[in-house]
């Protein structure tokens, strides 16, 4: 599938992006440190995913004169990490958009139903009136962001992106299938899931690396 052919798909190709994600990926790179990458790395790509945020003319004085300039206009963003590893591109938006509302999501999988149960939904209100940037670092099977979306637009969101920094052509088909309305930028498209429906060449457990867990 050609994922560059889709609308609602972008695939960032930012030098900054790619060396800092290969930097990631290094087995050697400690937990300050792929923190440090996360953080940035998010913030290089909301640069990209929020250059559609709508704009509204306000007057603002000078030092020399009044006139009319460019505001982010109306409601402003919702951040909501899907809980864990999706804590740690947080601060990299925030980066951008400082007053920016954060809200939280955690899902699991009933192990009898597999259907999501939330565990954890706390979203800014309203949340309808809002753009709301959906945070995680990886997109593997597409289920978690599949779901949590799911429950963000039960919860009344309306206009959705989705941010990872790197994901699995399965996850990120999926996602598109289940949510074509929801933009998705993506960081770097890995070459396949293995058997334990991880990412590779990927970067390991984001959530491990992040918080120095095993």
């Amino acid at each position: 599938m050609d994922f560059t052919e889709m609308e609602n798909v972008t695939i960032l190709t930012h030098p900054l992006i790619k060396h800092k994600i290969t930097m990631l990926r290094d087995v050697n790179t400690g937990t300050n440190e792929f923190r440090k990458l996360i953080e940035e790395i998010a913030t290089l790509m909301g640069y990209e995913a929020l250059r559609d945020l709508p704009l509204k003319d306000v007057e603002v004085t000078t030092p020399l004169e009044t006139c009319m300039s460019p505001m982010i206009a109306g409601r402003k963003l919702a951040i909501v990490p899907i809980l864990r590893a999706g804590l740690g591109m947080v601060q990299g938006i925030l980066n951008l958009t400082p007053t920016a509302k954060v809200g939280h999501i955690g899902l699991y999988r009933d192990p009898e139903t597999h259907e999501p149960v939330e565990y954890y939904c706390k979203l800014p209100s309203p949340i309808e009136e809002r753009t709301i940037v959906v945070l995680d670092p990886m997109l593997a099977t597409g289920g978690s962001a599949v779901d949590a979306i799911m429950q963000i637009k039960k919860h009344g969101g309306r206009t959705i992106k989705f941010m990872c920094i790197i994901a699995a052509p399965e996850g990120l088909q999926k996602l598109h299938e289940e949510h074509p309305d929801v933009q998705i930028y993506v960081g770097n498209l890995d070459r396949e899931l293995n058997e334990h429906a991880y990412i590779c060449p990927g970067l390991g457990d984001a959530g491990d690396r992040i918080f120095g867990t095993k």
